[in-house]
């Protein structure tokens, strides 16, 4: 291929799509329906694919620099992570990402102040507690305790399907917390507090996003360490969508955007 040519292929690479709220709906349904895949597979996919961005973060030593925060030798003695987990399914997703973190050496606590009803929901639970994985009772309004125990907060608290105009208790407590602490925070697909659509002024500042199936228009202007785990959709969906999804590397499931 000579120069101009591929100067003209570079060209036509169209640039990833950033989902609305309706259109992530609808893949999720059309990939539940039309293709069989079942809530408890997709939930794993998500989970593990979270869990992994938080390795890959962490082993970064340049991650948090700006913000004067370094994850890379996670300065305390044991890999300490705290895993916020509300009761929808960004809830669950957590849960399984704080198993798999526990299977990668990590030592993940969970704080999980509702709990579902559903019984997948509590499936992802006992599965945490059968492998000692610690639940928080209540979660410290002194920051200061947040900052010395944990290296890390993973927000898997609200998600898409929360209506940030009316976030109760718990969760708004949570949120104002959150906002407060010094360690680093990864968020679940939606970072808690925002619009789907839209970044908010008032969410949290989260310094890694891991975006689950295609990214969401609110990550559009999100500037942190930005991941997406989408190497499981069809490509019949990803070509209706036009969701123009990047090249993994290797056999990666996972890719920083």
């Amino acid at each position: 291929m000579n120069h101009s040519s591929a100067e003209a292929e570079a060209e036509t690479i169209e640039p990833l799509r950033y989902l609305s709220k309706g259109e992530a709906a609808a893949i999720e349904t059309e990939l539940l329906k039309d293709y069989r895949f079942g809530q408890q597979q997709l939930i794993e996919i998500w989970g593990q694919a979270c869990a992994l961005a938080v390795t890959k973060s962490t082993l970064n030593p340049f991650l948090f620099c700006p913000a004067g925060l370094s994850l890379s030798s996670l300065s305390k003695k044991q890999p300490t992570v705290l895993v916020i987990c509300g009761p929808d399914q960004n809830g669950s997703i957590g849960l399984v990402c704080a198993r798999h973190l526990r299977i990668f050496e990590y030592e993940p606590t969970i704080y999980h102040p509702k709990r579902s009803s559903q019984s997948l929901h509590q499936d992802f639970t006992v599965q945490c507690e059968k492998m000692d994985i610690p639940f928080l009772s209540y979660l410290p309004t002194e920051v200061q305790l947040i900052n010395d125990a944990y290296n890390l907060v993973i927000d898997a608290m609200l998600g898409p399907e929360s209506d940030i105009g009316n976030i109760k208790e718990p969760y708004s407590g949570i949120l104002g917390t959150l906002k407060q602490v010094k360690i680093p925070i990864a968020s679940v697909d939606v970072p808690s507090g925002w619009d789907e659509e839209e970044a908010t002024q008032d969410g949290i500042r989260p310094e890694v996003l891991i975006s689950l199936t295609a990214p969401k228009k609110c990550a559009a202007s999100f500037s942190g360490k930005h991941y997406l785990a989408g190497r499981f959709l069809p490509y019949d969906i990803q070509k209706k969508y036009e969701l123009n999804l990047p090249d993994f590397p290797g056999t990666d499931t996972l890719i920083e955007l």
